[in-house]
């Protein structure tokens, strides 16, 4: 199972981030398998970063095999998506950028990639205009629609597949948009697809 992540997708985000360039092509990073995070499980604040940032994104979950996917065939390949948070160890990220290295530890650490409980898409809705929503303590922290994104799902999963091949159960977290902020201990974060509650833990 791999974890595929998309970076720079919304162009608020972009900005809030002080990244105003938009590349022709997606931005694309990976996750260890052992940075997925479920079924509620809490998330632990590693001892090796002062800054651990939430990043809330739609993540969609691969259904078939495929390789070179035609972007207008893509939708045959996931049928179920949820909402996930992308953590990141915010300071060590800067530090890497600034370095120019490869900023891997700063991402796809143990625990970085918390997932929801996966619904299909016919109880979802049109992938193209998904809105989602995350709330921490109760409180609205971050919300964004699929309608924004720079890249479309079907367009990422094209493009992804002509490097990697896809299998069944990979997920792709497909980006966040604006409103990214740093989670504390005792933090109750809960994520929204729609109206549904498909995320609910704590951060320890």
């Amino acid at each position: 199972m791999k974890i595929i992540a998309v970076g720079m997708n919304y162009v608020a985000h972009n900005e809030e981030m002080r990244n105003t360039s938009e590349g022709s092509d997606p931005v694309i990073f990976m996750k260890a398998d052992t940075s997925l995070l479920k079924d509620g499980k809490p998330f632990f604040i590693p001892d090796f970063s002062q800054e651990i940032h939430y990043e809330t994104e739609l993540v969609v979950r691969i259904s078939r095999l495929g390789k070179n996917i035609a972007e207008r065939f893509a939708y045959r390949y996931y049928e179920e998506v949820t909402v996930g948070i992308d953590f990141t160890a915010q300071d060590l990220q800067r530090r890497f950028r600034t370095a120019g290295l490869p900023w891997e530890l700063s991402k796809a650490f143990d625990g970085s990639a918390a997932v929801g409980t996966f619904i299909s898409l016919a109880e979802a809705g049109d992938i193209s205009n998904l809105s989602f929503r995350l709330e921490i303590n109760g409180n609205k922290a971050q919300e964004g629609t699929t309608a924004d994104m720079l890249f479309p799902t079907d367009r990422l999963i094209s493009y992804i597949s002509r490097f990697f091949t896809l299998k069944t159960g990979d997920l792709i977290y497909t980006g966040t948009p604006a409103g990214t902020g740093q989670v504390q201990i005792d933090d109750h974060l809960t994520g929204y697809l729609g109206d549904r509650k498909l995320l609910d833990f704590h951060i320890r």
